[in-house]
């Protein structure tokens, strides 16, 4: 019995993952047939359980009004979440909040900037054109100031980049 035991608690931290991963193809393909409550039921579970895919389509969800009323500082708490531990697409939300100023008191370029570089790191391909945009409209004092965040947020998201 005692090795029983042992073996399942072993084994868990390799199980959760892959449940993880098996609600979040399920929301997807649910996602896909408009059937966006019953993702939501797939996505919690595993956001809750901090997995940043489920808390980005999350945040998506939000944004959009899928299944559920539009409610963007929801959706921005989901973003900042998932992005907290690298997620790039969530990055690039927190960047179109922050420029468009949506459901924030005010539009923050400085910060805008700041979310989509950190996104271009992380790979999203569209961040780098949303950085260039957002760019034109800062003053070099602002971008300065972005720089200091960057690389403060650079050294602990992606520390061997």
């Amino acid at each position: 019995m005692r090795a029983i035991i042992l073996t399942a608690l072993l084994t868990l931290p390799f199980v959760a993952p892959v449940t993880a991963l098996a609600e979040i193809e399920k929301a997807r393909d649910l996602m896909e047939e408009n059937r966006f409550e019953e993702a939501m039921q797939e996505l919690l579970p595993a956001a809750r359980s901090g997995n940043a895919d489920a808390e980005e389509l999350i945040g998506v969800m939000y944004a959009l009004g899928l299944g559920v009323e539009r409610d963007d500082i929801r959706a921005f708490e989901w973003y900042l979440r998932a992005s907290m531990k690298g997620h790039p697409g969530a990055q690039s939300g927190i960047g179109w909040y922050y420029e468009v100023g949506r459901g924030l008191p005010a539009p923050d370029l400085i910060r805008a900037y700041t979310w989509y570089v950190l996104s271009a790191i992380g790979g999203d391909p569209d961040a780098a054109i949303s950085q260039d945009e957002v760019v034109k409209k800062m003053t070099p004092e602002q971008i300065k100031k972005a720089h200091i965040l960057i690389d403060d947020y650079k050294s602990w998201l992606y520390p061997f980049r």
